[in-house]
This record gives C-alpha cells, sequence and structure tokens, in this order.
C-alpha cells in the first residue's frame, strides 16, 4: 500500500480492519474463528492467548462492515445506513467503554470489556479520537463497489474517491468514457 494512503497514527489500525476483507479478490482474514484470533493479537489489539468464538468472530464482522458503510458515506457526501450506527453502539456497549483521565489532564475512551469485545472497544475508541481530531471523515471506501478499499484522503479539498486513480479511478473514467459514447451512438 502506498504510504499516501495510510491513515495517520492509530487511525491506520481502523483502516487495517475494514480492508481485512478485500472484496476485489474475495479474501477475509476474519472468515474464522483462528483468523479473527489471529489479526487481533498480530495488531497488538489483544492478548496472544485470544481464543475467538463464532459469536466474537461474527461481530468483528459486522463492525468492519458497519465501519464500511460509514466510509462509503464519507467518499458519497452522504450519511451512512441506520444499521450501521446500531451496530456501532450496540459494539461501544458490549465494549463497556469509559473514559478514563490521565494524570496529564488528557483523556481517553477505554474497554472495560476483554477479549474480542475489547479489541473492538478499541477500535471505536481510536474512531472516538479521529473524529475529535478531525481526521475520520478523512477515511474514506474506494467508489469502485468491486473494490471497496479503504484509504485515507490526504487530497488538500477532501475530494478523494478511489483507492488508486491509476487502477480504480481510471476504470471509473474509461467506463463513463463508454458509457457517454455508446448514448451518442445509439442516439
Amino acid at each position: 500500500m502506498s504510504k499516501q494512503r495510510m491513515a495517520p497514527g492509530e487511525l491506520e489500525r481502523v483502516r487495517r480492519f475494514v480492508n481485512t476483507r478485500q472484496v476485489a479478490h474475495g479474501t477475509d482474514l476474519l472468515r474464522d474463528t483462528a483468523g479473527t484470533a489471529e489479526w487481533f493479537v498480530t495488531e497488538g489489539l489483544a492478548p496472544s492467548d485470544l481464543r475467538a468464538t463464532r459469536a466474537d468472530a461474527s461481530r468483528a464482522v459486522a463492525l468492519r462492515e458497519a465501519l464500511r458503510a460509514v466510509l462509503v458515506a464519507h467518499g458519497q457526501g452522504t450519511d451512512a445506513a441506520p444499521d450501521a450506527a446500531r451496530v456501532l453502539d450496540a459494539t461501544a456497549r458490549r465494549a463497556r467503554l469509559h473514559l478514563h483521565f490521565h494524570e496529564d489532564g488528557d483523556a481517553s475512551l477505554v474497554p472495560e470489556a476483554v477479549g474480542v469485545d475489547g479489541a473492538l472497544g478499541r477500535l471505536l475508541a481510536i474512531v472516538h479520537d479521529s473524529i475529535a481530531q478531525g481526521t475520520w471523515t478523512r477515511l474514506k471506501a474506494c467508489r469502485d463497489e468491486t473494490c471497496a478499499w479503504a484509504f485515507y484522503d490526504h487530497t488538500k479539498n477532501r475530494s478523494g474517491a478511489w483507492c488508486s486513480m491509476e487502477r480504480c479511478g481510471n476504470r471509473a473514467k474509461a467506463r463513463a468514457h463508454r458509457e457517454r459514447h455508446g448514448a451518442h451512438a445509439g442516439g
């Protein structure tokens, strides 16, 4: 992945989480309990002895797809589907997120839950921090529905629409060109 499409700081973990499913390739790192546990351990979001259940894996996938829906909405300048907000809220409740104040006066959201629910809560805490920093709406999903790869929009005017102009952007432009010229040829 090009560094220009990576998200800043901890938000990169959320981008990688959404990209555990590669729509274009049909792969899913959260496909089963072992893959789910491995991803959270590898990312440092859970201890090395994490064991995920089917329900954990299902909740992780639900959160990932709810976040993807939000990222699609970021790219389209619309609101995400209400179902996405319900999944985010339910995940936050299961994680038992609470505000923790530090001695230096700073504060952070911390999950009281352990296991996968705690790891999912850590991802939501990163989202919360990103919202506060004003970086959240720059995390988007590629406008090409056959791709839907999460990327960070580094453009000055926040107009990025594709994970890669060279791949998805050019395909979209070529498709639009064919549609315009096909319409003229038939008329």
